[in-house]
């Protein structure tokens, strides 16, 4: 219980000193570099703050997503190696329908058609 408590206090100042830090970092980065570099206008820290949540809707950055967010590929490649051939054509076929023609995986060798 306590450590919830302490919790309570100390992580709501923490995340506001993380986000300031950041943005000025970013403003300053921007500031020092690309007005030089490509003659563009300097920023304001607001300005950093809205370039900080641009980069993370678009790109999904500031860290992982979780122990396993990468689980979903290394399963899907383990499926894809477990199949056999014919299971193979048959998925291809399946998604040709969906998504129109795509070439073979790296590593496999395309059947003529």
């Amino acid at each position: 219980m306590r450590k919830k408590i302490w919790i309570a206090f100390v992580a709501p100042p923490a995340i506001v000193l993380f986000i300031w830090i950041f943005g000025e970092v970013v403003m300053h980065l921007w500031n020092w570099l690309l007005p030089s570099l490509f003659g563009l206008r300097e920023i304001t820290f607001w300005q950093a703050l809205g370039l900080m949540i641009l980069s993370r809707i678009l790109f999904g950055g500031f860290g992982k997503h979780g122990p396993d967010h990468g689980r979903h590929w290394r399963n899907r490649d383990e499926r894809w190696e477990r199949m056999t051939p014919e299971e193979r054509e048959k998925f291809r076929q399946s998604w040709r329908g969906r998504c129109g023609r795509f070439d073979a995986p790296a590593g496999e060798t395309k059947e003529p058609a």
